[in-house]
């Protein structure tokens, strides 16, 4: 059955907008059943407060949707929604169309994580190329069990550990490398006490109870949730860091999750001469969205 409530406004193109079918993502994955209760609506579905049912649905929607086979997570590492994930693919796709591109489609993702999701969804959605970086041995390390466990994934992911934390393209990005576009989910927090605030909300959210030490539903080291000065710090120095590579990459993104933080950004990129637009992303009650720039001039 159909959870109604998942129902969301998303990317036509995005395979999870009819909600949760729970009875067919329980065939691909029957640990899911032990998780799966009736809600407020009558329907079937989850207790999303829960990282592990959160991390069984992942598994779930990889292994039905996507082709992925034993997935797997370290303990703690952030477990995105996938839906949501999706989105930012294909809102990419769209903005590629329109490029005349002969060749095949190569994406830098900044930060990946362990869970190496857009990776994921890029290569099994458009057949794109991909190079997931990340500061943490960890999530690299994962990134390569995954791809040796999924053929599908070879040849078309390569891991790269970025050696130095206060670079974000340097160390990655190599002269003669050249990418259509790179994206990012920027460290959404400023603190790890932030962080702790920001999951103490959403638990209540989620449960409409109130706790003293709440689980994070989607988990998240450190460097996955929070850093210095927080989202808008972490995108400034991206947009600064940006210029150097300019040459080698078609669009730059990001997600930005703070309305506020936007007219910094664009004052930023006005100031480095850089050609930018913003794609507004809605599901359910949240709204996110994607600034992309460009320092080729037509």
């Amino acid at each position: 059955m159909t959870d109604k409530k998942q129902i969301k406004t998303l990317h036509p193109k995005n395979l999870h907008n009819q909600g949760y079918d729970f009875d067919a993502l329980c065939i691909s994955e029957p640990e899911l059943k032990k998780y799966l209760s009736k809600n407020a609506y009558g329907n079937l579905s989850i207790d999303f407060a829960d990282p592990d049912a959160v991390f069984t649905l992942n598994k779930a929607l990889l292994s039905h949707f996507y082709g992925i086979k034993n997935y797997s997570l370290p303990k703690g590492y952030l477990c995105p929604p996938i839906p949501g994930r999706a989105d930012y693919i294909h809102h990419i796709a769209d903005i590629l169309k329109e490029e005349d591109i002969k060749d095949v489609i190569h994406i830098l993702d900044i930060g990946s994580g362990a869970n190496c999701i857009y990776p994921i969804l890029g290569v099994t959605s458009y057949g794109w190329n991909f190079t997931a970086s990340d500061i943490d041995e960890t999530s690299i390390e994962n990134i390569k069990s995954l791809i040796e466990k999924n053929d599908i994934l070879k040849d078309k992911i390569s891991p790269l550990l970025q050696p130095n934390i206060h670079d974000i393209f340097k160390g990655i990005i190599k002269q003669n490398d050249y990418y259509h576009f790179t994206m990012c989910n920027p460290p959404f927090h400023s603190s790890q006490e932030d962080a702790q605030k920001g999951s103490k909300r959403k638990v209540k959210n989620l449960k409409g109870v109130d706790t003293k030490e709440p689980l994070l539903n989607f988990s998240g080291q450190s460097n996955e949730l929070w850093c210095k000065g927080g989202e808008i710090a972490f995108i400034k120095k991206m947009i600064k860091q940006s210029v150097e590579f300019k040459v080698n990459v078609l669009y730059f993104s990001t997600l930005v999750s703070k309305q506020e933080n936007l007219k910094v950004i664009y004052k930023l990129l006005k100031r480095f001469d850089a050609k930018y637009q913003t794609i507004e992303m809605k599901q359910g009650n949240k709204t996110t969205r994607i600034v992309v720039w460009s320092f080729i001039q037509n």
